[in-house]
């Protein structure tokens, strides 16, 4: 079977995935993997899919053309073989939030600090949130610690930041949960 990795971006609407996943399910796709969001007043959304005969770009012809005639951006991409395959990444989970004025910069530095110690960002998420004139910027982050380094680690690596920004940053490990 093979796997793509289907972009779709624009002015958040009602319909959209329903759009896209008629498509998808009438070209005989599965969706192995999925991602949604709305970012400002874009719609963006991110599909691992697969399909058993169709094997580059040109296999899925215009079947798209609705969607970028619905003011959509579309961008198809071919996975090499166990692009699909989300890698089993060892080591406790934590969840990560932030909280304070919008400002910039808050993003890097936290991502450069997780990035220096080999800690796994596995999902990111950010929002405005108050009010026009008091905007309060969040960010929650799961990630994967390695190996030996402990949550009073993370938080002591993030107190410079915390303390530079003036943001609020908490860290608090999530139990595993075994189905």
């Amino acid at each position: 079977m093979n796997h793509f990795a289907l972009t779709i971006v624009g002015r958040d609407r009602p319909g959209i995935v329903s759009q896209v996943t008629e498509i998808l399910y009438n070209l005989g796709c599965n969706i192995a993997d999925s991602s949604c969001s709305i970012l400002g007043g874009q719609f963006a959304m991110i599909l691992i899919v697969a399909h058993p005969k169709f094997s580059n770009r040109d296999s899925f012809g215009d079947t798209f053309q609705p969607l970028e005639d619905a003011d959509l951006t579309v961008a198809l991409r071919v996975l090499k073989p166990g692009g699909e395959v989300r890698p089993e990444i060892e080591g406790d989970l934590c969840m990560i939030s932030v909280y304070g004025a919008d400002k910039p910069g808050i993003v890097y530095r936290v991502a450069k600090v997780l990035g220096e110690k080999n800690v796994n960002i596995t999902d990111l998420n950010t929002k405005l949130v108050g009010t026009q004139e008091r905007p309060v910027y969040v960010m929650v982050l799961e990630v994967t610690l390695p190996q030996g380094i402990m949550e009073e680690d993370l938080n002591r690596w993030l107190m410079p930041v915390r303390d530079e920004l003036q943001v609020d940053i908490s860290v608090r490990t999530i139990p595993r949960v075994e189905l």
